[in-house]
């Protein structure tokens, strides 16, 4: 895991535990505008969504049209589905139910 150099670490375990104070979209609206820059966000939600489209099987180039995503951040999200530690699943087989 990438992460685990840095778990324990006082200011990220803050960040988490305020993400996780979040209760509504309007409320993560707020906190993401202050926190962090659009592109920055924007980045994050394109990712998400390259993660979904994998899983359900859509070709690179489809992806890379919808998305707007390079080849290089498909295949990274691309390794993350199939040798990360199962973040990309966990939410997004969360957000389906």
């Amino acid at each position: 895991m990438q992460l685990d150099k840095l778990r324990g670490d006082r200011t990220l375990n803050q960040l988490f535990e305020a993400i996780l104070q979040l209760q509504t979209i309007e409320e993560c609206y707020q906190f993401f505008d202050d926190l962090a820059t659009v592109n920055e966000l924007q980045s994050l939600a394109q990712r998400l969504e390259v993660a979904r489209m994998l899983r359900k099987k859509h070709t690179y180039s489809q992806i890379e049209a919808d998305t707007g995503a390079s080849t290089a951040t498909i295949s990274r999200v691309k390794r993350c589905l199939n040798y990360g530690t199962d973040g990309y699943n966990l939410v997004l087989d969360r957000l389906n139910k």
